[in-house]
């Protein structure tokens, strides 16, 4: 980017480069049509938010890569569910807490059909699509014999609508369906009482209602600061995925069209004075020859005499067409935050330590959005809503939570495990680990998503019953080593 300038010994005036300056901010050949938005988080989507998202889903409805994508994420991210864990130093209480939570999420779905583990997920898949998802706390009677008497409502990013702007009757602000006090919180949203999109199979549409946001839970992904409403993960790949996908096809057509060859025999003219065929009649066939048909492939058609066939030469994908499906596919993976690898399942000279590296890069950011997405934004507040609805209810009696509730409300959230890369080396390393004291057994087995208490639990339980059936196991580390071998009986003996 030419700057300033300066006089040469000649007394020419020359161009110097700016110090420290950036070529993307310049206005040369290469960027001279480069336009760029300096709109706000929230001003830049907009107008493209029900663009994107009805494009994002109909990618995820026809395009197996961007369907394989989100499938992905969703299976990386939920898993068989991210489960709760109580931090109550009671063990009593936590048995307790733990076991009410299990009977009311089998019965968490409003609408009946999946547990708060597929709530987790279906909530992960519509945030990977459609950038957003928004669950409405929907309390219930006594009467209806509820666990707890609280149940969730999934609902799609259109039952708060992104163009809802203005000012509330209370003079708070209103941006993007989502009602702001003076101070900057969020104090409710706007919300149709039906999906806006189901019009033409007898939706209930009246006009909006305001929902108090302490009901609603706003699960997205912000990119930016001030961000209020969540864009679809294909936004960066949507394009791409389209061209792809329409090359790919017109390939594949050119391939049909190429394998519709067909054979001709070609016959002498037979001697004769006469014209074969009279001008002045239609053209017919000579006798003995089949009329021309479409073309199928095997064909052997006749020709008539004289006439000849030229054969096209239709194209075919050419040798580099592998290599730019590889290429296009990586961009795309890219953009979707997976490896290319995981999105194609395409694992051609990738060795165990490569793919380590890669799946060790993306398992970071996976977790990042478990914690920072699904756990905070979901998990933590459904979690909180639970708990104090089971005690005004008086399903649970948790003394002292009405002054100090927080010891009853930490709770640790634990994804499911990944699964072993070297079952024999990962197991050993974390045993080292255990036994170094860099990491403690509870971690570990809080890593692969189970409960410690309950490990240890079992555990008691396997080693009585054993102990009572006389039986000696390689597995009973009280009584064999690594090896196998016998040492010292360490078994407590049976008053």
């Amino acid at each position: 980017m030419a700057g300033f300038t300066t006089l040469s010994r000649a007394g020419f005036l020359l161009p110097t480069r700016l110090k420290n300056s950036y070529d993307g901010a310049g206005h040369r050949q290469r960027a001279h049509d480069w336009k760029s938005s300096s709109a706000g988080p929230a001003a830049i989507s907009a107008g493209s938010i029900a663009t994107l998202r009805n494009r994002a889903r109909d990618a995820t409805r026809n395009d197996p890569y961007a369907f394989g994508g989100v499938d992905r994420l969703v299976s990386n991210t939920i898993g068989s569910g991210i489960m709760p864990k109580s931090r109550h130093p009671e063990a009593g209480v936590r048995v307790a807490l733990q076991e009410l939570w299990d009977d009311w999420s089998a019965e968490s779905d409003a609408d009946g059909v999946l547990d708060f583990y597929g709530q987790q997920a279906l909530v992960a898949r519509a945030v990977y699509e459609s950038g957003e998802c928004f669950v409405r706390l929907r309390m219930r009677s006594l009467s209806e014999g509820l666990a707890v008497p609280l149940q969730l409502q999934v609902l799609e990013s259109e039952f708060v609508p992104a163009e809802k702007n203005g000012l509330a009757q209370n003079g708070n602000r209103i941006r993007q369906g989502i009602e702001f006090d003076p101070g900057g919180q969020r104090v409710a949203y706007w919300m149709y009482s039906s999906h806006p999109g189901e019009r033409s199979i007898g939706g209930d549409f009246n006009a909006l209602q305001r929902v108090p946001a302490s009901q609603v839970i706003h699960v997205y992904e912000p990119t930016r600061p001030g961000q209020l409403r969540g864009i679809t993960s294909l936004a960066p790949v949507l394009l791409r995925l389209r061209t792809l996908d329409s090359f790919d096809d017109a390939v594949a057509y050119r391939q049909e069209v190429a394998n519709l060859f067909a054979g001709f025999i070609k016959k002498p003219a037979p001697e004769a004075s006469g014209p074969l065929v009279d001008p002045g009649q239609p053209s017919q066939p000579a006798a003995g020859f089949a009329p021309m048909v479409g073309l199928e492939p095997g064909t052997m058609q006749e020709l008539l005499p004289g006439e000849e066939i030229e054969f096209s030469d239709p194209p075919d994908g050419g040798n580099n067409y592998p290599d730019f499906m590889r290429q296009q596919l990586q961009a795309i993976a890219v953009g979707f935050g997976l490896p290319y690898e995981i999105l194609t399942g395409d694992l051609r000279g990738v060795n165990d330590r490569v793919i380590r590296v890669v799946l060790n890069e993306f398992r970071r950011r996976i977790e990042q959005r478990q914690f920072s997405v699904f756990v905070h934004q979901l998990c933590r507040p459904v979690r909180n809503a639970w708990t104090r609805t089971a005690v005004l209810a008086g399903v649970i009696s948790l003394p002292g939570f009405a002054t100090a509730p927080r010891p009853y409300l930490r709770t640790r959230w634990v994804p499911q495990g990944w699964a072993y890369l070297h079952p024999v080396q990962d197991v050993q390393a974390k045993k080292l680990e255990v036994r170094a004291g860099f990491r403690s057994r509870s971690s570990v087995i809080l890593s692969q998503g189970d409960d410690p208490e309950l490990t240890e639990n079992e555990m008691m339980a396997d080693n009585a019953r054993a102990d009572a059936k006389g039986l000696s196991l390689d597995s009973d580390s009280r009584l064999r080593d690594d090896q196998g071998e016998i040492i010292e009986d360490n078994r407590k003996e049976t008053p």
